[in-house]
């Protein structure tokens, strides 16, 4: 499961600062603009992220969660192993994927009887590329997270994690159907390092 995650605009980050530069650019005359999150990330809220336009990623915002069908909320995770059996996510997968772009995402467990809230990142870079699908609802698109199985270096927090990309496999997740759906049926092999907050 992923129900939060982190957005650091720090100058050093020299991809985020590129993605930030493009959404100011994009959006500069848009009141869009003054509602993109920063820090940590919650559904609802608008955000970049990475979609394919002329056959290269571009950043864009969005609104985290699909609206439900039925009743109020919004659909914020969708499991990767059944999203193509999914009405709601099948023709996502196929045709409109994207990268939600972080610098981590949190978990919560029970640490000694209180609930404890950790950040997870990868040990060697300071962003983490998060498998994403996309859909336009009747006002702003809206982006949900896929997650899969845990792996062993998230597993002692949560039974599930969002469904990691490597950063070379970005555009291929974009633009490329067939990897796109040999991708979402792998387990997540990177070991992630837990920091508690």
């Amino acid at each position: 499961m992923c129900g939060r995650y982190l957005i650091l605009t720090e100058d050093e980050i020299i991809e985020y600062r590129e993605i930030i530069n493009e959404v100011n650019e994009r959006y500069k005359d848009s009141p869009l603009l003054s509602q993109m999150a920063t820090g940590e990330v919650f559904p609802t809220n608008v955000a970049p992220v990475l979609i394919s336009e002329d056959d290269k990623p571009h950043a864009t915002l969005m609104k985290w969660g699909f609206p439900k069908w039925q009743g109020s909320g919004v659909i914020i995770n969708a499991r990767a192993e059944t999203a193509l059996e999914r009405k709601t996510f099948h023709l996502p997968l196929i045709q409109k994927r994207c990268v939600v772009p972080t610098a981590g995402f949190f978990e919560w467990r029970q640490d000694n009887g209180k609930k404890q809230k950790y950040l997870f990142r990868l040990p060697q870079t300071k962003m983490l590329y998060l498998a994403g699908l996309y859909n336009t609802f009747e006002q702003l698109p809206a982006y949900t997270i896929l997650t899969t199985a845990a792996n062993p270096s998230v597993s002692p927090y949560h039974d599930r994690m969002p469904l990691v990309l490597e950063a070379s496999s970005i555009d291929a997740w974009l633009s490329d159907t067939p990897f796109a759906l040999d991708y979402v049926k792998r387990p997540c092999s990177m070991e992630l390092h837990a920091a508690a907050m």
